[in-house]
């Protein structure tokens, strides 16, 4: 994937300016005004000149470069940053860094949302990262809603008739990417209260409540998860259920239709020991009676059998 970096310059109450990344030293320091760098898929040499342009920790651009593990936030000096499965934040006084990794959200209404100063609110570092936040949190509500219909496509099956092989496998596959979508959210919420408690730099008190928002519907949606997952765990449990139950029929049938048929084996193999004295043998109606006993019995266990529904 080629690096793709885009660079704007905001400033309150004008159009943001497209610049080039290698100018951003001339406007870092200006005051009244708030850079926002947009990375994707940087090389470690790309990461480099960041760090020297914007003074960043090499702990920073380390995480940055290596990403997909547990959303954290860090303070370095006087900036923070913030790193997701594939998506890093660098939040600063006069600039943010979003760095992307892979599929990354489309963050186009987050920069919308700040050049038309979306409720009142001046382009800076608070508004930035809380539009930012706000945008990655919703993105993942049609994946948790997508994931939702494959599940109960999966349900409707089981429900019908039980599954094959083949959709069972597909019904583990959305138990683990559930699991891994929830490891991506659920410390969003951490990061999110930090970001109220501990910074209030960032977290001011008129974006306080629209924080407390993101963490709202992080919340939501980790609820939302941990409900898929106890259902599609349920869901195999109940297979599994359905497979012993209907052994446990097969095993019923065979052993009854064993019972029945043990009668006339018993019987006949004692005729077949050709024993002399045998007093049947010399009476006319003695295989007549046999062979309707045999079938009585039979029957009788059949129909046994088959009230208790065993066959």
């Amino acid at each position: 994937m080629p690096n793709v970096t885009q660079c704007w310059v905001y400033r309150t109450g004008q159009a943001p300016r497209e610049i080039s990344l290698h100018d951003i030293s001339e406007f870092i320091h200006e005051p009244h005004q708030f850079l926002w760098i947009d990375v994707n898929a940087p090389s470690s040499e790309l990461l480099g000149i960041l760090g020297e342009e914007l003074d960043l920790h090499e702990l920073s651009l380390e995480d940055a470069l290596t990403m997909h593990q547990r959303p954290k936030l860090e303070e370095y000096g006087d900036y923070l940053f913030i790193s997701g499965k594939t998506t890093a934040l660098t939040d600063s006084k006069n600039f943010i860094v979003i760095i992307h990794h892979g599929l990354e959200p489309n963050l186009a209404r987050a920069r919308e949302r700040l050049s038309r100063e979306h409720n009142g609110f001046k382009p800076e570092r608070g508004s930035a990262l809380y539009f930012i936040l706000d945008d990655i949190v919703d993105h993942y509500q049609p994946v948790i809603a997508q994931m939702h219909e494959r599940f109960s496509v999966l349900e409707e099956l089981l429900l019908r008739g039980g599954l094959e092989r083949q959709e069972l496998e597909k019904l583990y596959t959305v138990k683990r990417e559930l699991t891994a979508l929830r490891e991506a959210i659920d410390p969003m919420q951490s990061v999110v209260l930090d970001l109220i408690r501990v910074h209030p730099e960032v977290a001011t008190r008129e974006l306080k409540v629209y924080f407390r928002d993101v963490h709202d519907h992080a919340l939501r949606a980790v609820g939302t998860l941990d409900l898929l997952r106890a259902s599609a765990f349920d869901a195999m449990q109940f297979h599994m259920a359905t497979l012993t139950l209907r052994q446990n029929e097969a095993v019923q049938k065979l052993a009854g239709w064993g019972a029945i048929l043990a009668i006339p084996t018993v019987v006949f193999s004692l005729y077949g020991m050709n024993f002399k004295a045998m007093p049947e043998l010399n009476w006319a109606w003695a295989y007549p009676v046999v062979v309707l006993s045999t079938f009585v019995g039979g029957y009788w266990l059949y129909r046994r059998f088959k009230k208790r529904g065993w066959i």
